[in-house]
């Protein structure tokens, strides 16, 4: 079992011994997407994957979340909101600006070396990146950032 796994399991364990059923009922829905896609894959799942399910999971809370804002249903965006914390738990230390900075620096260096330009340019410095900052910086601010670098 994955480092990463065994920790959902122990706080899973927690959250049952504290009888905290929200933080409980999220980390089930996390055990349960992770073991669905182990079923369909028929394979364990690596930490790099299940940082990928929770970085979805992530995603669709703030999409969630911003969706029951604009609708006026704040009770239920501030449940997304702690489940999104619950999520955000599992997944490695944020990186921060200077490493961010760093990293696009060199996937830009290194797709400049291999004489790629424009719009393919930006593929493949996000793929590079995909894997430098795999669960440790937002995806669409990342894209948004390499963007204003290519010009």
């Amino acid at each position: 079992m994955s480092d990463l796994k065994l920790r959902l399991a122990n706080s899973v364990k927690d959250a049952m011994r504290a009888k905290a059923s929200e933080r409980l009922s999220t980390l089930r829905f996390l055990q349960a997407a992770i073991k669905q896609r182990e079923v369909d894959e028929r394979k364990e799942l690596s930490d790099a994957e299940v940082v990928a399910i929770i970085e979805k999971q992530v995603k669709q809370r703030k999409e969630s979340i911003a969706a029951f804002e604009q609708a006026g249903r704040t009770e239920t965006a501030a449940q997304e909101t702690a489940e999104m914390a619950v999520l955000k738990e599992f997944l490695p230390q944020a990186a921060s600006e200077a490493d961010v900075a760093a990293a696009i620096d060199a996937a830009l260096a290194e797709v400049q070396a291999q004489g790629v330009t424009g719009a393919p340019a930006m593929g493949k410095v996000m793929a590079i990146l995909k894997q430098a900052l795999a669960g440790r910086a937002d995806m669409s601010a990342l894209s948004a950032l390499v963007k204003a670098k290519l010009g």
